[in-house]
C-alpha cells in the first residue's frame, strides 16, 4: 500500500511541476486553422507547388525575352502581384527592358514610375524626363503632357513634392487596375489581344 501511495504522490508532484510552455500562433492553411508552436515549420519543400502558375510564369518570361509587349505584361503582373509574387524591383526591370526595346507604353510607364517614385525607390526626374521625352518624341500625347509637367516641376522642389503626393496614389491606382494587359493565357499558351 505504501508503494502505491508513493507512486500516486510522485504522479501528483509531476503534475504540479510545470513544463515550459512554448508560445503558439494561430496558423490557417489548406488543412484548416490550428494553434502551433511559434517555431514550427509549415513549408514542406516536397509539397507539390502550383505547377500551372509556374508554367504560365515561365512561358511569359520566355516570351518576354523575345517580345517587348510580353515584357511589359510581365512587368505589370509583377507590379500588381497578379499570378506571381509581387516584386517591384523585377517589375521595373522588365518594364525598362520593354522600354529599351522600343515599346512606347513601357517607355511612358518607366517615365511615370521614375517621375513619381516606386515604393521604396524615390523619384528620379532626370530618368523620368529621358523616358517621357522618348515617348513624347514618338507622338504620344500623354507623354508630352507628363514631360511638360516634369520639366516645370524640376524648377521647384516644393511644387514637385505637392505634385508627387497628389499623383502617386492615382498613378498606383491605374497600375493596379487601369492599365490593361496585352496577353492572355489560354490552352497552355500566351496570346496577344
Amino acid at each position: 500500500m505504501k508503494h502505491v501511495e508513493s507512486i500516486a504522490l510522485c504522479c501528483a508532484l509531476a503534475a504540479c511541476v510545470q513544463t515550459p510552455v512554448k508560445e503558439t500562433v494561430r496558423i490557417c492553411d489548406e488543412r484548416g486553422c490550428s494553434d502551433r508552436p511559434r517555431d514550427s515549420v509549415s513549408f514542406d519543400p516536397g509539397e507539390d507547388l502550383d505547377t500551372e502558375s509556374e508554367r504560365r510564369l515561365a512561358a511569359l518570361q520566355a516570351l518576354a525575352r523575345k517580345d517587348p509587349r510580353a515584357a511589359y505584361d510581365l512587368g505589370l503582373r509583377l507590379f500588381r502581384g497578379d499570378g506571381v509574387r509581387q516584386d517591384s524591383y523585377q517589375a521595373l526591370r522588365w518594364m525598362r527592358d520593354a522600354a529599351e526595346r522600343g515599346d512606347i507604353e513601357a517607355q511612358k510607364a518607366v517615365g511615370r514610375l521614375y517621375l513619381t517614385g516606386l515604393e521604396e525607390m524615390g523619384s528620379d526626374p532626370r530618368e523620368a524626363e529621358k523616358w517621357l521625352g522618348i515617348a513624347a518624341g514618338r507622338g504620344d500625347a500623354e507623354a508630352k503632357r507628363l514631360l511638360a509637367e516634369a520639366r516645370a516641376l524640376k524648377r521647384s522642389e516644393i511644387e514637385y513634392r505637392r505634385w508627387a503626393d497628389h499623383w502617386r496614389g492615382i498613378f498606383y491606382g491605374y497600375w493596379y487596375s487601369g492599365y490593361p494587359y496585352r496577353a492572355y493565357w489560354r490552352h497552355g499558351y500566351w496570346y496577344f489581344y
